[in-house]
């Protein structure tokens, strides 16, 4: 690939690791996504196209097994949820637990986060943006791969309602310290706890197995809260 087309390239914050769906999964992808997917088509998406009822609705990126977004989706009725992932398995996974639990108020995109805060949503159409546990990019090589980039911030900004939240956790403190750089220097997004402060981790986050593993092992966990100024 010439160099020139490398550059103009914006960098993805995602690896495509699809693994293997099981028949399970497969069987989901066939039965439910008609009911559960969204598909992108060129233009903005009109959310309130694509939910039973008209209600707040909170953006999840990277739902990895969507085991948190569908107790979420379950304990908050009152509320819409849009979860994006491109890993088929996990895809395939939420919507079996979706269809076993009977809830109507998740929606799944297969796509591109970043493509979607840039393109297709319209300004002020999410009450709440959800980002737990991103792939860290751990490498220092590799940093510029991680989604929170003042991009992002800026995005987030856009797409969120005056009051709106943006929450992010990471068991990375390197990365922690970055988010809360990032968007503490935006002027357009407060700090709930307080100027460099994180956050308790609120009752609303679920606590995944993964973390509770990771409790017990003595590591930390990292929740910042950011409000969207008017």
């Amino acid at each position: 690939m010439p160099q020139s087309d490398q550059k103009s390239r914006p960098i993805r914050s995602y690896v495509l690791r699809q693994g293997r769906m099981t028949e399970g999964q497969q069987r989901a992808y066939e039965a439910l996504w008609p009911r559960y997917g969204v598909e992108l088509a060129d233009g903005q998406l009109d959310l309130s196209e694509r939910f039973e009822q008209t209600q707040p609705v909170t953006l999840e990126i990277g739902f990895g097994n969507g085991e948190s977004l569908r107790q979420l989706a379950q304990k908050q009725p009152e509320h819409n949820f849009l979860g994006v992932e491109v890993h088929g398995p996990g895809v395939g996974h939420l919507m079996i637990q979706l269809d076993q639990h009977q809830l109507s108020n998740v929606r799944i995109l297969k796509h591109d986060a970043m493509e979607l805060l840039r393109h297709h949503l319209q300004p002020g159409s999410l009450q709440r943006v959800l980002l737990y546990f991103p792939d860290p990019w751990h490498k220092r090589k590799h940093n510029k791969r991680r989604i929170v980039q003042d991009e992002f911030a800026e995005l987030v900004h856009r797409a969120l309602i005056p009051g709106g939240i943006l929450h992010m956790a990471t068991d990375w403190e390197d990365y922690a310290l970055q988010m809360m750089s990032v968007l503490s220097a935006h002027q357009g997004f407060d700090n709930q706890a307080g100027k460099g402060n994180f956050s308790p981790r609120p009752e609303t986050r679920p606590l995944t197995k993964f973390e509770q593993r990771g409790e017990r092992l003595g590591h930390g966990v990292w929740d910042l809260l950011f409000e969207r100024l008017a």
